[in-house]
C-alpha cells in the first residue's frame, strides 16, 4: 500500500515542478525532470499531459509532439493541449492535422479547438465536418463549441449558415454578437450588421470592449453619427473611451462620419496610445482631407518614440498624394526603405499613389514593377494614374497586361480604362466595355463610368449625342457630366449649346462658381461683353464669387504661393525680370499673348500686362530661379490652366530644355519639348 501512495506523491511533485518550470519558462529544468521520469519509469496520462503543457508554453511544439507520439494512451486533454499549443504559435494547419490521431477522443474543448483551427485557416469544410460531429455528439449546444462554430462561419464568409446556427443563441451572448457584427461588416452586408446591432441596443449593459469596438465599427461604416455618439456615451459611462481599442474605434468612427476634430478630441482622452491609434486619427485626418495635419500627426507619432508600421505609412504617402507634396513623399520613402516596410502591399500602393498624383507617374511605375506583390488596387493606381496624365495608350496596355495577369478588373478599373478611351477618341472599344466586358464581370456601371461616357462624346465632337446620352441614362441630375459637356461646348464653340447647359447645371447647381466662369468665358471670347456683364450681375445677386487664381510651387522644404497679379512676393522683382526674359524668347518662336482668356473689356497692352501675372507663369519663372538647371518642375494650381498660361508653358518648356507638370483642377499636363500630355484638348 505504501508504494502506490509514494508514487502518487512523486506524481504530484513532478506536476507541481513542471507547472512552475512552465510558468517561469525554465525549458532545462524541466527538461531535467523529463529525463528523471524516464530513468524511473514512473509515467502515466497525467504526467504525459504535462509534459506535453510544459513544452508547449515553452514553444517547443516538436518535443510536445514527441511526447504525444509515444503515449501509450491519450484522452482529449491530451489532444486539447497540443492542439491548443499548436493555436497559440499560428500553427493552425498542424492542430488540424491532429483530428486524424482520433484515439484521444473528442470532448467539446477539442472540437472548439478543431474548429477555432478551421475559422483560422479558412476550411469551410473542415469546419462544417466538426460542427456536423458536435451535432451527433450532442456538443453543438455547449457554449465553447456554439461560439467556435459561429465564428467558423462568419471568417468563412458563409453568413447564411452564421444566422441559423445565431438563432439558437439563448440570452445575450457578447462573443456571438461581436462574431456576427464583424461577419457581416466583413462582408460589406451592412443590413445584416444593422439587424444585429439593433438587437443588441437592450443588452448595453452586458457589452465587453470588443461590442463597442464592433458596434462603433458597424456606426463608421453607415456613417451612423448619431448612433456612434450614443454609443461615445455609454461608453463614457464605463470608462471605456480610455480602453486603446475602443478609444481607437472611436477615432476611426468619428474620422468616417467626417467628424475630425471630434476624432481628435477621442485621440487626445487616450492614456497610452499606441501605433493603431495614432493611425487611426491619422487617417481620420487623412478621409477629410486634412492633408497636413495627418502629417503633422506622424511627426508628432515619431517624436513620442511610437514606430510607425506599414499601415502608418500607407495614411502618411497618401496624404502626401493628397498635397502633391513629393519631396516628403520621397523623404517617407527612403524612411519605408529604412525600415523594411518596403515590400508590404499597402506601403507600395501607398507609394504609387503619392507619385502618381505628385506627377511624376515614371516613379509610379518604378514602384509597381518592383513590388512583389500585386493586387486589383495597384493595377488601378496604374491605369489611372497613366490616364489622368494623359498617357491614355499606356493605360490601356497596363489594362491589358492586367487582364494577362488574371486580375479581375474592378469598378475604378473601368473608370480609368474609359477615361483613357475618351483620351484616345475609341468610341466603339469604350461602348463594348461598358455594354459587354463590365457585364460579364459582374459589374454595374455607375454615373463615373457614363460620366466618362460624354466626355468621350464630347472628346470627338458628338455634343448633341452627349446630351441624349446624358438624359437616356438617367444621370441628368450629374453636374459632373453636364460640366464636361458644357467645357466641350467653349472648346467647339457651341456656344447656343453650352447657354442651355449652363442654365441646367445652375437649376442643379445655382452657385456653382464653374459654370458661371465658363459662361462668362463663352460671352468673352464672342466678344460679348453685355453678357460678360450679365453673368456678373447674377454672380454679385447670388453671393458667388469666383476664387482668385492660386499656384504653388516647393522649393526645398518651404511651398512659394502665388496669386494671380499679386506683387508682394519678396523676391518679385527677380520674378518679373525673369518673366520679361522669358516672354520675349518665347515670341521670338511664335508665343502671340491670347487676349481672348482676359474677362475685361480693356486695351490689348493692359491685356498683356494681365496676362503676364498669372499665378502659374509667377510660380514658373519662381522655380526655374530656383531649381537646379535640368530639373523637372511641379506646380499645383487650383483652377483649370488657362489657354494662354498652357501655350506659353509649353514654349517655355522647349527654351529652357525643362519638363514642367502642372496639376490643375481637372488633370495632369505633363509638358516637355513644347508638347503637353493632354494633347490640348484642355
Amino acid at each position: 500500500m505504501a508504494r502506490p501512495c509514494g508514487a502518487a506523491l512523486q506524481r504530484h511533485a513532478a506536476v507541481a515542478v513542471l507547472r512552475a518550470a512552465a510558468a517561469a519558462g525554465d525549458l532545462s529544468k524541466g527538461k531535467a525532470l523529463h529525463a528523471r521520469l524516464i530513468t524511473a519509469g514512473h509515467f502515466d496520462v497525467v504526467l504525459h499531459n504535462n509534459l506535453i503543457s510544459f513544452y508547449s508554453k515553452c514553444g517547443r511544439l516538436g518535443l510536445a509532439r514527441k511526447v504525444f507520439d509515444a503515449m501509450p494512451f491519450r484522452n482529449a486533454v491530451s489532444g486539447n493541449l497540443l492542439m491548443s499549443g499548436y493555436a497559440s504559435l499560428g500553427r493552425h494547419k498542424d492542430s488540424l492535422a491532429l483530428l486524424r490521431v482520433v484515439d484521444f477522443g473528442l470532448n467539446e474543448y477539442v472540437l472548439s479547438a478543431a474548429v477555432s483551427a478551421a475559422a483560422n485557416v479558412r476550411s469551410y469544410d473542415v469546419g462544417r465536418q466538426c460542427h456536423g460531429y458536435a451535432v451527433k455528439a450532442g456538443l453543438a449546444e455547449q457554449r465553447y463549441v456554439f461560439n467556435a462554430v459561429l465564428y467558423m462561419y462568419c471568417q468563412c464568409a458563409h453568413m447564411e449558415d452564421a444566422a441559423k446556427v445565431f438563432e439558437n443563441v439563448s440570452g445575450f451572448d457578447a462573443f456571438a454578437f461581436n462574431s456576427m457584427i464583424n461577419g457581416f461588416l466583413d462582408r460589406g452586408q451592412l443590413d445584416g450588421s444593422f439587424g444585429i446591432v439593433r438587437s443588441m441596443t437592450g443588452e448595453v449593459e452586458k457589452w465587453d470592449y470588443v461590442s463597442y469596438v464592433a458596434v462603433l465599427g458597424h456606426c463608421a461604416s453607415m456613417k451612423d453619427f448619431v448612433l456612434g455618439i450614443q454609443v461615445h456615451a455609454q461608453a463614457l459611462k464605463k470608462r471605456l473611451e480610455l480602453n486603446v481599442y475602443v478609444g481607437s474605434a472611436l477615432v476611426d468612427m468619428y474620422g468616417k462620419c467626417d467628424h475630425a476634430h471630434d476624432a481628435n478630441r477621442a485621440f487626445e482622452v487616450l492614456p497610452e496610445k499606441n501605433v493603431v491609434s495614432w493611425t487611426a486619427v491619422m487617417t481620420a485626418y487623412n478621409q477629410n482631407e486634412l492633408y497636413e495635419d495627418a502629417l503633422q500627426l506622424f511627426l508628432d507619432m515619431e517624436m513620442e518614440g511610437v514606430q510607425p508600421n506599414e499601415f502608418t505609412y500607407a495614411v502618411a504617402l497618401n496624404s502626401c498624394a493628397g498635397l502633391a507634396a513629393l519631396r516628403t513623399g520621397n523623404t517617407l520613402g527612403a524612411c519605408v526603405m529604412k525600415s523594411g516596410h518596403w515590400d508590404h502591399l499597402l506601403v507600395g500602393n501607398g507609394l504609387m499613389n503619392m507619385y502618381s498624383k505628385s506627377g511624376s507617374i515614371e516613379d509610379a511605375h518604378r514602384v509597381f514593377i518592383s513590388m512583389p506583390l500585386r493586387d486589383v488596387v495597384s493595377w488601378n493606381l496604374m491605369i489611372t494614374g497613366y490616364a489622368h496624365h494623359g498617357l491614355a495608350k499606356e493605360a490601356m496596355e497596363a489594362f491589358h497586361s492586367m487582364l494577362s495577369a488574371a486580375v479581375v478588373p474592378s469598378y475604378v478599373t473601368f473608370v480609368g480604362v474609359l477615361s483613357a478611351c475618351a483620351q484616345l477618341g475609341l468610341v466603339d472599344e469604350a461602348f463594348y466595355y461598358l455594354n459587354t466586358m463590365m457585364k460579364e464581370v459582374g459589374i454595374t456601371p455607375g454615373k463615373e463610368h457614363y460620366t466618362c461616357m460624354v466626355g468621350l462624346l464630347c472628346r470627338v465632337g458628338r455634343l448633341d449625342e452627349a446630351e441624349r446620352f446624358i438624359v437616356n441614362n438617367c444621370i441628368g441630375t450629374d453636374v459632373v457630366a453636364w460640366r464636361s459637356l458644357l467645357s466641350s461646348c467653349q472648346v467647339y464653340k457651341n456656344y447656343g449649346l453650352g447657354h442651355r447647359v449652363a442654365e441646367q447645371i445652375l437649376q442643379l447647381e445655382p452657385n456653382d462658381i464653374g459654370t458661371y466662369v465658363l459662361l462668362s468665358n463663352m460671352c468673352a471670347k464672342a466678344n460679348r461683353w453685355d453678357g460678360v456683364v450679365k453673368v456678373r450681375k447674377h454672380m454679385r445677386e447670388r453671393g458667388v464669387r469666383k476664387p482668385p487664381g492660386l499656384s504653388w510651387i516647393h522649393v526645398g522644404s518651404d511651398v512659394h504661393v502665388f496669386t494671380s497679379e499679386e506683387k508682394v512676393h519678396p523676391q518679385m522683382d527677380q520674378i518679373t525680370e525673369k518673366l520679361e526674359e522669358l516672354i520675349d524668347q518665347i515670341k521670338a518662336i511664335g508665343y502671340v499673348p491670347n487676349f481672348a482668356v482676359v474677362l475685361h473689356d480693356i486695351e490689348d497692352e493692359q491685356k498683356e500686362e494681365h496676362l503676364m501675372y498669372h499665378s502659374e507663369k509667377l510660380a514658373l519663372a519662381f522655380g526655374l530661379l530656383h531649381t537646379p538647371k535640368g530639373a523637372t518642375i511641379h506646380i499645383m494650381k487650383n483652377l483649370r490652366i488657362c489657354d494662354d498660361c498652357h501655350v506659353a508653358i509649353k514654349l517655355i518648356s522647349v527654351v529652357t530644355s525643362r519638363k514642367i507638370v502642372v496639376r490643375d483642377a481637372v488633370r495632369f499636363h505633363c509638358i516637355e519639348g513644347g508638347v503637353c500630355s493632354c494633347n490640348d484638348y484642355w
